[in-house]
């Protein structure tokens, strides 16, 4: 029967084996298949919905037929059941999907033709059988066998999920999360996904919990919601929320009563889950863990202040001339003035911009003190700036997770106030980058008598955690610090540096005069313009006329996510040109990746040893395993497809990202759809990361709204204040 749409009352039934999966959404379980019904010699179109679908299995349909005007006659599923296949040929193209990990097409061939359709029972019920082939040792077995239990677990998982209206990308997590319990666990109480799942928000969970029947107005939603909201408020980089702003922006979310939002608000305090601390004399209200990491963090400040510096007590007039004759460079009047205010003080502070002459300061104080036994510490934020900092000053520097050094059995750093770093001295570098949670795990494994010296630009966009640490140990007076304004003669030959600190100072970058400068304005009126060159430049004029090598030495920096200059936008069209004729290609959660790829890590994963803002390459993908392998840093990482909501595409990030790193060459798009986020220091951050060669590609008045715009949005902090009781 034709029909324009599927009409309940004309359901018609169709069932066969999958031939193809033409297309499948993990996210919406949204599908187009095509399968062969038994007595048809063509193969049938279906679109539907599944939770995960296969090559090999067999479904049965429930539906109309409707003629779409671009695919022509499609059978339009509004059931779709997914049966394990039955027949030989079914059951082998299943098992070759990559379904099962441990699986690939010449294991399932092998399978197949030892255990015929007695596969599954084999695998599920006597595994042991599976070591009689050639090729399966015990160690594949206990693969096979564990990737099928959680294949049929995810499953069922993935079926109860979008039985609720939600998608089923993340299955594979909640199952890890929350093993065989996950269906009895979110029955329970589906917020709790938001908390305990990366990548499913308040909004999914609210979602499962109405369809489940949770009342709108309930003290569990409205407490779950209060949570949520001051969470997201932190992730802006604030530590806390005015009471009044949290109840507002809860209502606006929740739609329910004032009343009720308050009292949720109480409750959670009550639970200890948020305090109640003011901030200036308004009420605020803290998520604890950031709370407590705000109010430790100042009492290890104050702690690490009390006593002299380790290396008792150095006379900067004979230091000085000492370092000047070891070094044979002369140092300036306020490098002498900075060196002679940190040998003073057990906690100090330098801060300034390119060119100013840091390195020089933090290396002759490494000198002075290494001359007097002292046992020194170099960490920062992020593994590029910790390889900056180790060829600056020749000696070793660490990534601060790596210099505390995480402890998956327990799930904490190694290195604590119970068992302290064994330094005299710890220099962190990038201070600006320091998030107060990272603050307070590096301060409280400092030993009591240990020194510490913090080196950053106050100037440089703040840290993507919540906090404003560098700007509140600076504010708060309580701390020795040195600001370095003077440029140096060798600094103003390069561009970058010159045009970095007139966009400080709210001018606009110098035009290039030659085709020899380091720092090239390129200006464009329209967003496909800026689109267009900036495709010309990174594929085809930086490489050939400087000889940089478009994938590994190229960074394409841009203020935003989303849009036509969005860096998903921008590493799709990158991809596709620089790496697009790879393979194999898989694709998960809305990216494909090929071996060569240049790739991000979204987030801390202390398991792998890799963190937030690391790139790497891809070096292998293996279809039949569904493992990607990665090189951060010389340092081969695998990933199972399950994890890699972790990682994006990394030909162009978000200047955000880009704190902390250093690349060869680095272009920055600028246009004005970004004016939300137009402002200097974020001008200032992009275009001080680039080393060798920055080329800004913009119009011209996107560029004057970011130098001109120096209001930076204060974040709602206390710890400066904290630190001055």
């Amino acid at each position: 029967m034709l029909t324009n749409t599927a009409s309940s009352q004309s359901l018609e039934r169709i069932a066969g084996s999958v031939e193809r999966v033409t297309f499948h959404s993990e996210e919406s379980g949204f599908c187009v298949l095509r399968i062969k019904v038994k007595g048809q010699r063509e193969l049938t179109t279906i679109v539907g919905n599944a939770a995960s679908i296969a090559a090999g299995e067999y479904v049965e349909c429930h539906g109309a037929w409707i003629n779409d005007r671009k695919h022509g006659m499609q059978f339009k599923a509004q059931q779709l059941k997914v049966i394990p296949p039955t027949t030989i040929d079914g059951i082998e193209k299943y098992l070759a999907s990559g379904m099962v990990k441990g699986i690939g097409a010449h294991f399932a061939k092998k399978l197949v033709r030892a255990f015929g359709e007695e596969v599954f029972n084999v695998i599920e019920n006597e595994p042991n059988r599976l070591t009689t082939l050639e090729g399966i040792g015990d160690k594949r077995r206990q693969a096979i066998v564990t990737a099928w239990a959680e294949q049929k677990a995810v499953r069922n998982i993935m079926v109860f999920l979008q039985s609720h209206g939600v998608g089923t990308a993340r299955a594979v997590r909640i199952y890890k999360t929350y093993g065989d319990d996950a269906i009895a666990q979110v029955q329970e109480n589906p917020y709790r996904l938001a908390l305990d799942i990366r990548g499913i928000g308040f909004k999914t969970a609210d979602q499962i919990a109405e369809r489940l029947g949770i009342a709108k107005d309930s003290m569990i939603r409205a407490q779950a919601g209060v949570r949520h909201v001051l969470l997201e408020l932190c992730e802006h980089g604030h530590c806390a929320a005015q009471f009044e702003n949290l109840v507002k922006a809860s209502v606006d979310l929740l739609t329910i009563d004032e009343a009720i939002i308050k009292t949720a608000i109480a409750n959670e305090i009550t639970a200890e889950n948020l305090i109640a601390d003011p901030i200036d004399d308004q009420p605020c209200v803290f998520p604890a863990s950031l709370y407590q990491a705000e109010t430790l963090a100042a009492e290890h400040i104050r702690r690490l202040q009390q006593g002299k510096p380790p290396w008792g007590e150095i006379d900067p007039v004979k230091a000085i001339p000492w370092v000047e004759q070891k070094t044979g460079l002369q140092l300036s009047t306020s490098q002498r003035q900075a060196i002679t205010t940190v040998l003073q003080h057990k906690l100090s502070i330098i801060t300034g911009g390119p060119g100013v002459g840091k390195t020089t300061i933090v290396n002759s104080l490494l000198k002075i003190l290494r001359a007097k036994q002292q046992t020194i510490g170099l960490c920062a934020p992020t593994g590029r700036a910790a390889k900056r900092l180790t060829e600056t000053t020749k000696l070793g520097a660490k990534t601060i997770h790596r210099l505390l050094e995480f402890d998956p059995q327990n799930y904490g750093f190694k290195h604590d106030h119970q068992n302290p770093l064994p330094i005299d001295v710890l220099v962190i570098d990038e201070s600006s980058m320091l998030d107060i949670t990272l603050l307070y795990h590096l301060l409280k494994a400092i030993p009591d008598d240990a020194a510490v010296i913090f080196v950053g630009d106050i100037d440089q966009l703040p840290s993507v955690g919540s906090g404003a640490v560098l700007a509140d140990l600076i504010n708060s007076g309580v701390i020795a610090t040195v600001r370095l304004t003077e440029i140096f003669r060798q600094a103003t030959h390069s561009k970058i540096i010159v045009n970095a600190h007139r966009i400080n100072c709210g001018d606009m970058p110098l035009i290039n005069e030659t085709t020899d400068d380091d720092f090239y304005v390129i200006y464009a009126d329209t967003p496909e313009e800026i689109f267009s060159k900036i495709l010309r430049l990174v594929t085809n004029r930086i490489p050939q006329h400087f000889g940089f090598n478009p994938i590994t030495d190229i960074q394409l920096l841009t203020p935003m996510n989303r849009g036509g200059l969005g860096t998903r936008s921008l590493n799709i069209e990158l991809q596709q040109a620089l790496n697009g004729q790879a393979e194999p290609k898989l694709t998960r959660f809305g990216w494909t990746y090929a071996p060569g790829d240049k790739v991000i890590q979204t987030i801390n994963n202390y398991d792998k040893n890799v963190f937030n803002g690391d790139i790497g390459f891809i070096t292998n993908i293996d279809i039949a395993e569904n493992l990607i392998k990665i090189n951060f840093d010389n340092k081969i990482v695998e990933y199972d497809s399950s994890e890699l909501d972790e990682l994006s595409l990394a030909y162009a990030i978000s200047i955000h990202k880009s704190q902390g790193s250093e690349f060869p060459v680095v272009v920055l798009p600028l246009a004005t759809q970004h004016y939300t986020l137009l402002a200097r220091n974020l001008l200032y951050t992009g275009v001080t990361r680039g080393k060798q060669l920055v080329v800004l590609v913009g119009q011209k008045k996107a560029v004057a709204m970011a130098i001109k715009n120096n209001k930076v949005a204060a974040r709602l902090t206390k710890l400066a204040q904290r630190l001055q009781v």
